[in-house]
């Protein structure tokens, strides 16, 4: 059996940029050691992708309506499970993340709840905004009649006068990884959301089962539009079909069920690895020989 890291950074990219974000992220995965611990290989993969402006996660994370950038992550092993949602000034949610599964006796932190106990930790205040994401939201607000219009109105609008799929294209939505050493599974994953959203929204990433899941099984990480995500538990129903069939059979199969809507996940099992998506997604890979 061979030791595994896989990454992705998101679906929605254009197919011609898929080779060159293909490159950087076979890089990024070259570059985590894999040692004994399937989590840590993990979460320092998406530390990487959380501290790079082209990933729309940490650094890169697209603005709420309000100009706001709040981030969602999480982590997950066998039994185990953490994550932080709407966390707003800190520069690595996923190691919050983390925290909250190692740390606590809860499984998820939110909002300003998730922001003292990265505090309490030490971690420092962190400005994850940037100009991209500034010009971004801009560009949003612009694409509809009334960009000063206030509350609901205005989400009314965008939810329908706005084309999705143009925001998604640069965004490179989700980042994620899943890992096997030694027989043993991890997953980690890091969002900045989709644009544009309300002020709390929450997508898939953060939700056990939905974006992320890990168990005796394997591991599996999702990305795309996080309600449909949500809606059909897709890791979870991932995780639970491994052993029928072919890995790639079966993400293939769920994937199908999206209708319309961008869907892309990897996956990690006892001996398989693979990863589906129904439009462009980067992917990253690292193999070695087991001990």
């Amino acid at each position: 059996m061979r030791n595994i890291l896989l990454l992705h950074g998101g679906v929605g990219i254009d197919n011609s940029l898929v080779d060159s974000a293909n490159k950087k992220l076979n890089s990024i995965a070259g570059s985590v050691e894999l040692g004994l611990d399937p989590l840590d290989a993990a979460v320092n993969a998406v530390v990487i992708m959380e501290n790079d402006p082209d990933f729309n996660a940490g650094t890169g994370s697209v603005m709420r309506i309000d100009g706001s950038i709040q981030m969602d992550a999480a982590v997950a092993i066998p039994g185990k499970f953490g994550s932080v949602l709407a966390i707003e000034s800190v520069k690595n949610p996923v190691l919050v993340a983390r925290d909250v599964m190692n740390l606590t006796p809860h499984t998820m932190l939110a909002g300003d709840g998730a922001i003292k106990f990265a505090r309490l930790l030490g971690y420092k205040e962190y400005d994850p905004s940037t100009e991209k994401a500034k010009n971004r939201l801009k560009i949003a607000l612009n694409s509809v009649n009334d960009p000063n219009g206030e509350g609901h109105s205005k989400y009314s609008k965008l939810m329908t006068k706005t084309d999705f799929s143009r925001f998604l294209s640069d965004s490179c939505d989700t980042v994620g990884s899943v890992a096997r050493i030694d027989g043993k599974f991890a997953a980690a994953v890091s969002t900045g959301g989709s644009s544009p959203m309300l002020r709390g929204r929450i997508g898939d990433s953060p939700i056990f089962g939905a974006g992320i899941y890990a168990g005796e099984n394997g591991a599996v990480v999702a990305t795309g539009i996080g309600e449909d995500i949500s809606r059909r538990l897709l890791c979870f129903r991932i995780h639970e079909k491994i052993g029928t069939k072919s890995l790639e059979k079966i993400m293939e199969e769920e994937i199908g069920f999206f209708k319309g809507v961008i869907a892309g996940v990897i996956a990690v099992s006892a001996d398989e690895h693979g990863y589906y998506a129904n439009k462009g997604m980067g992917i990253g890979l690292k193999l070695e020989n087991s001990m």
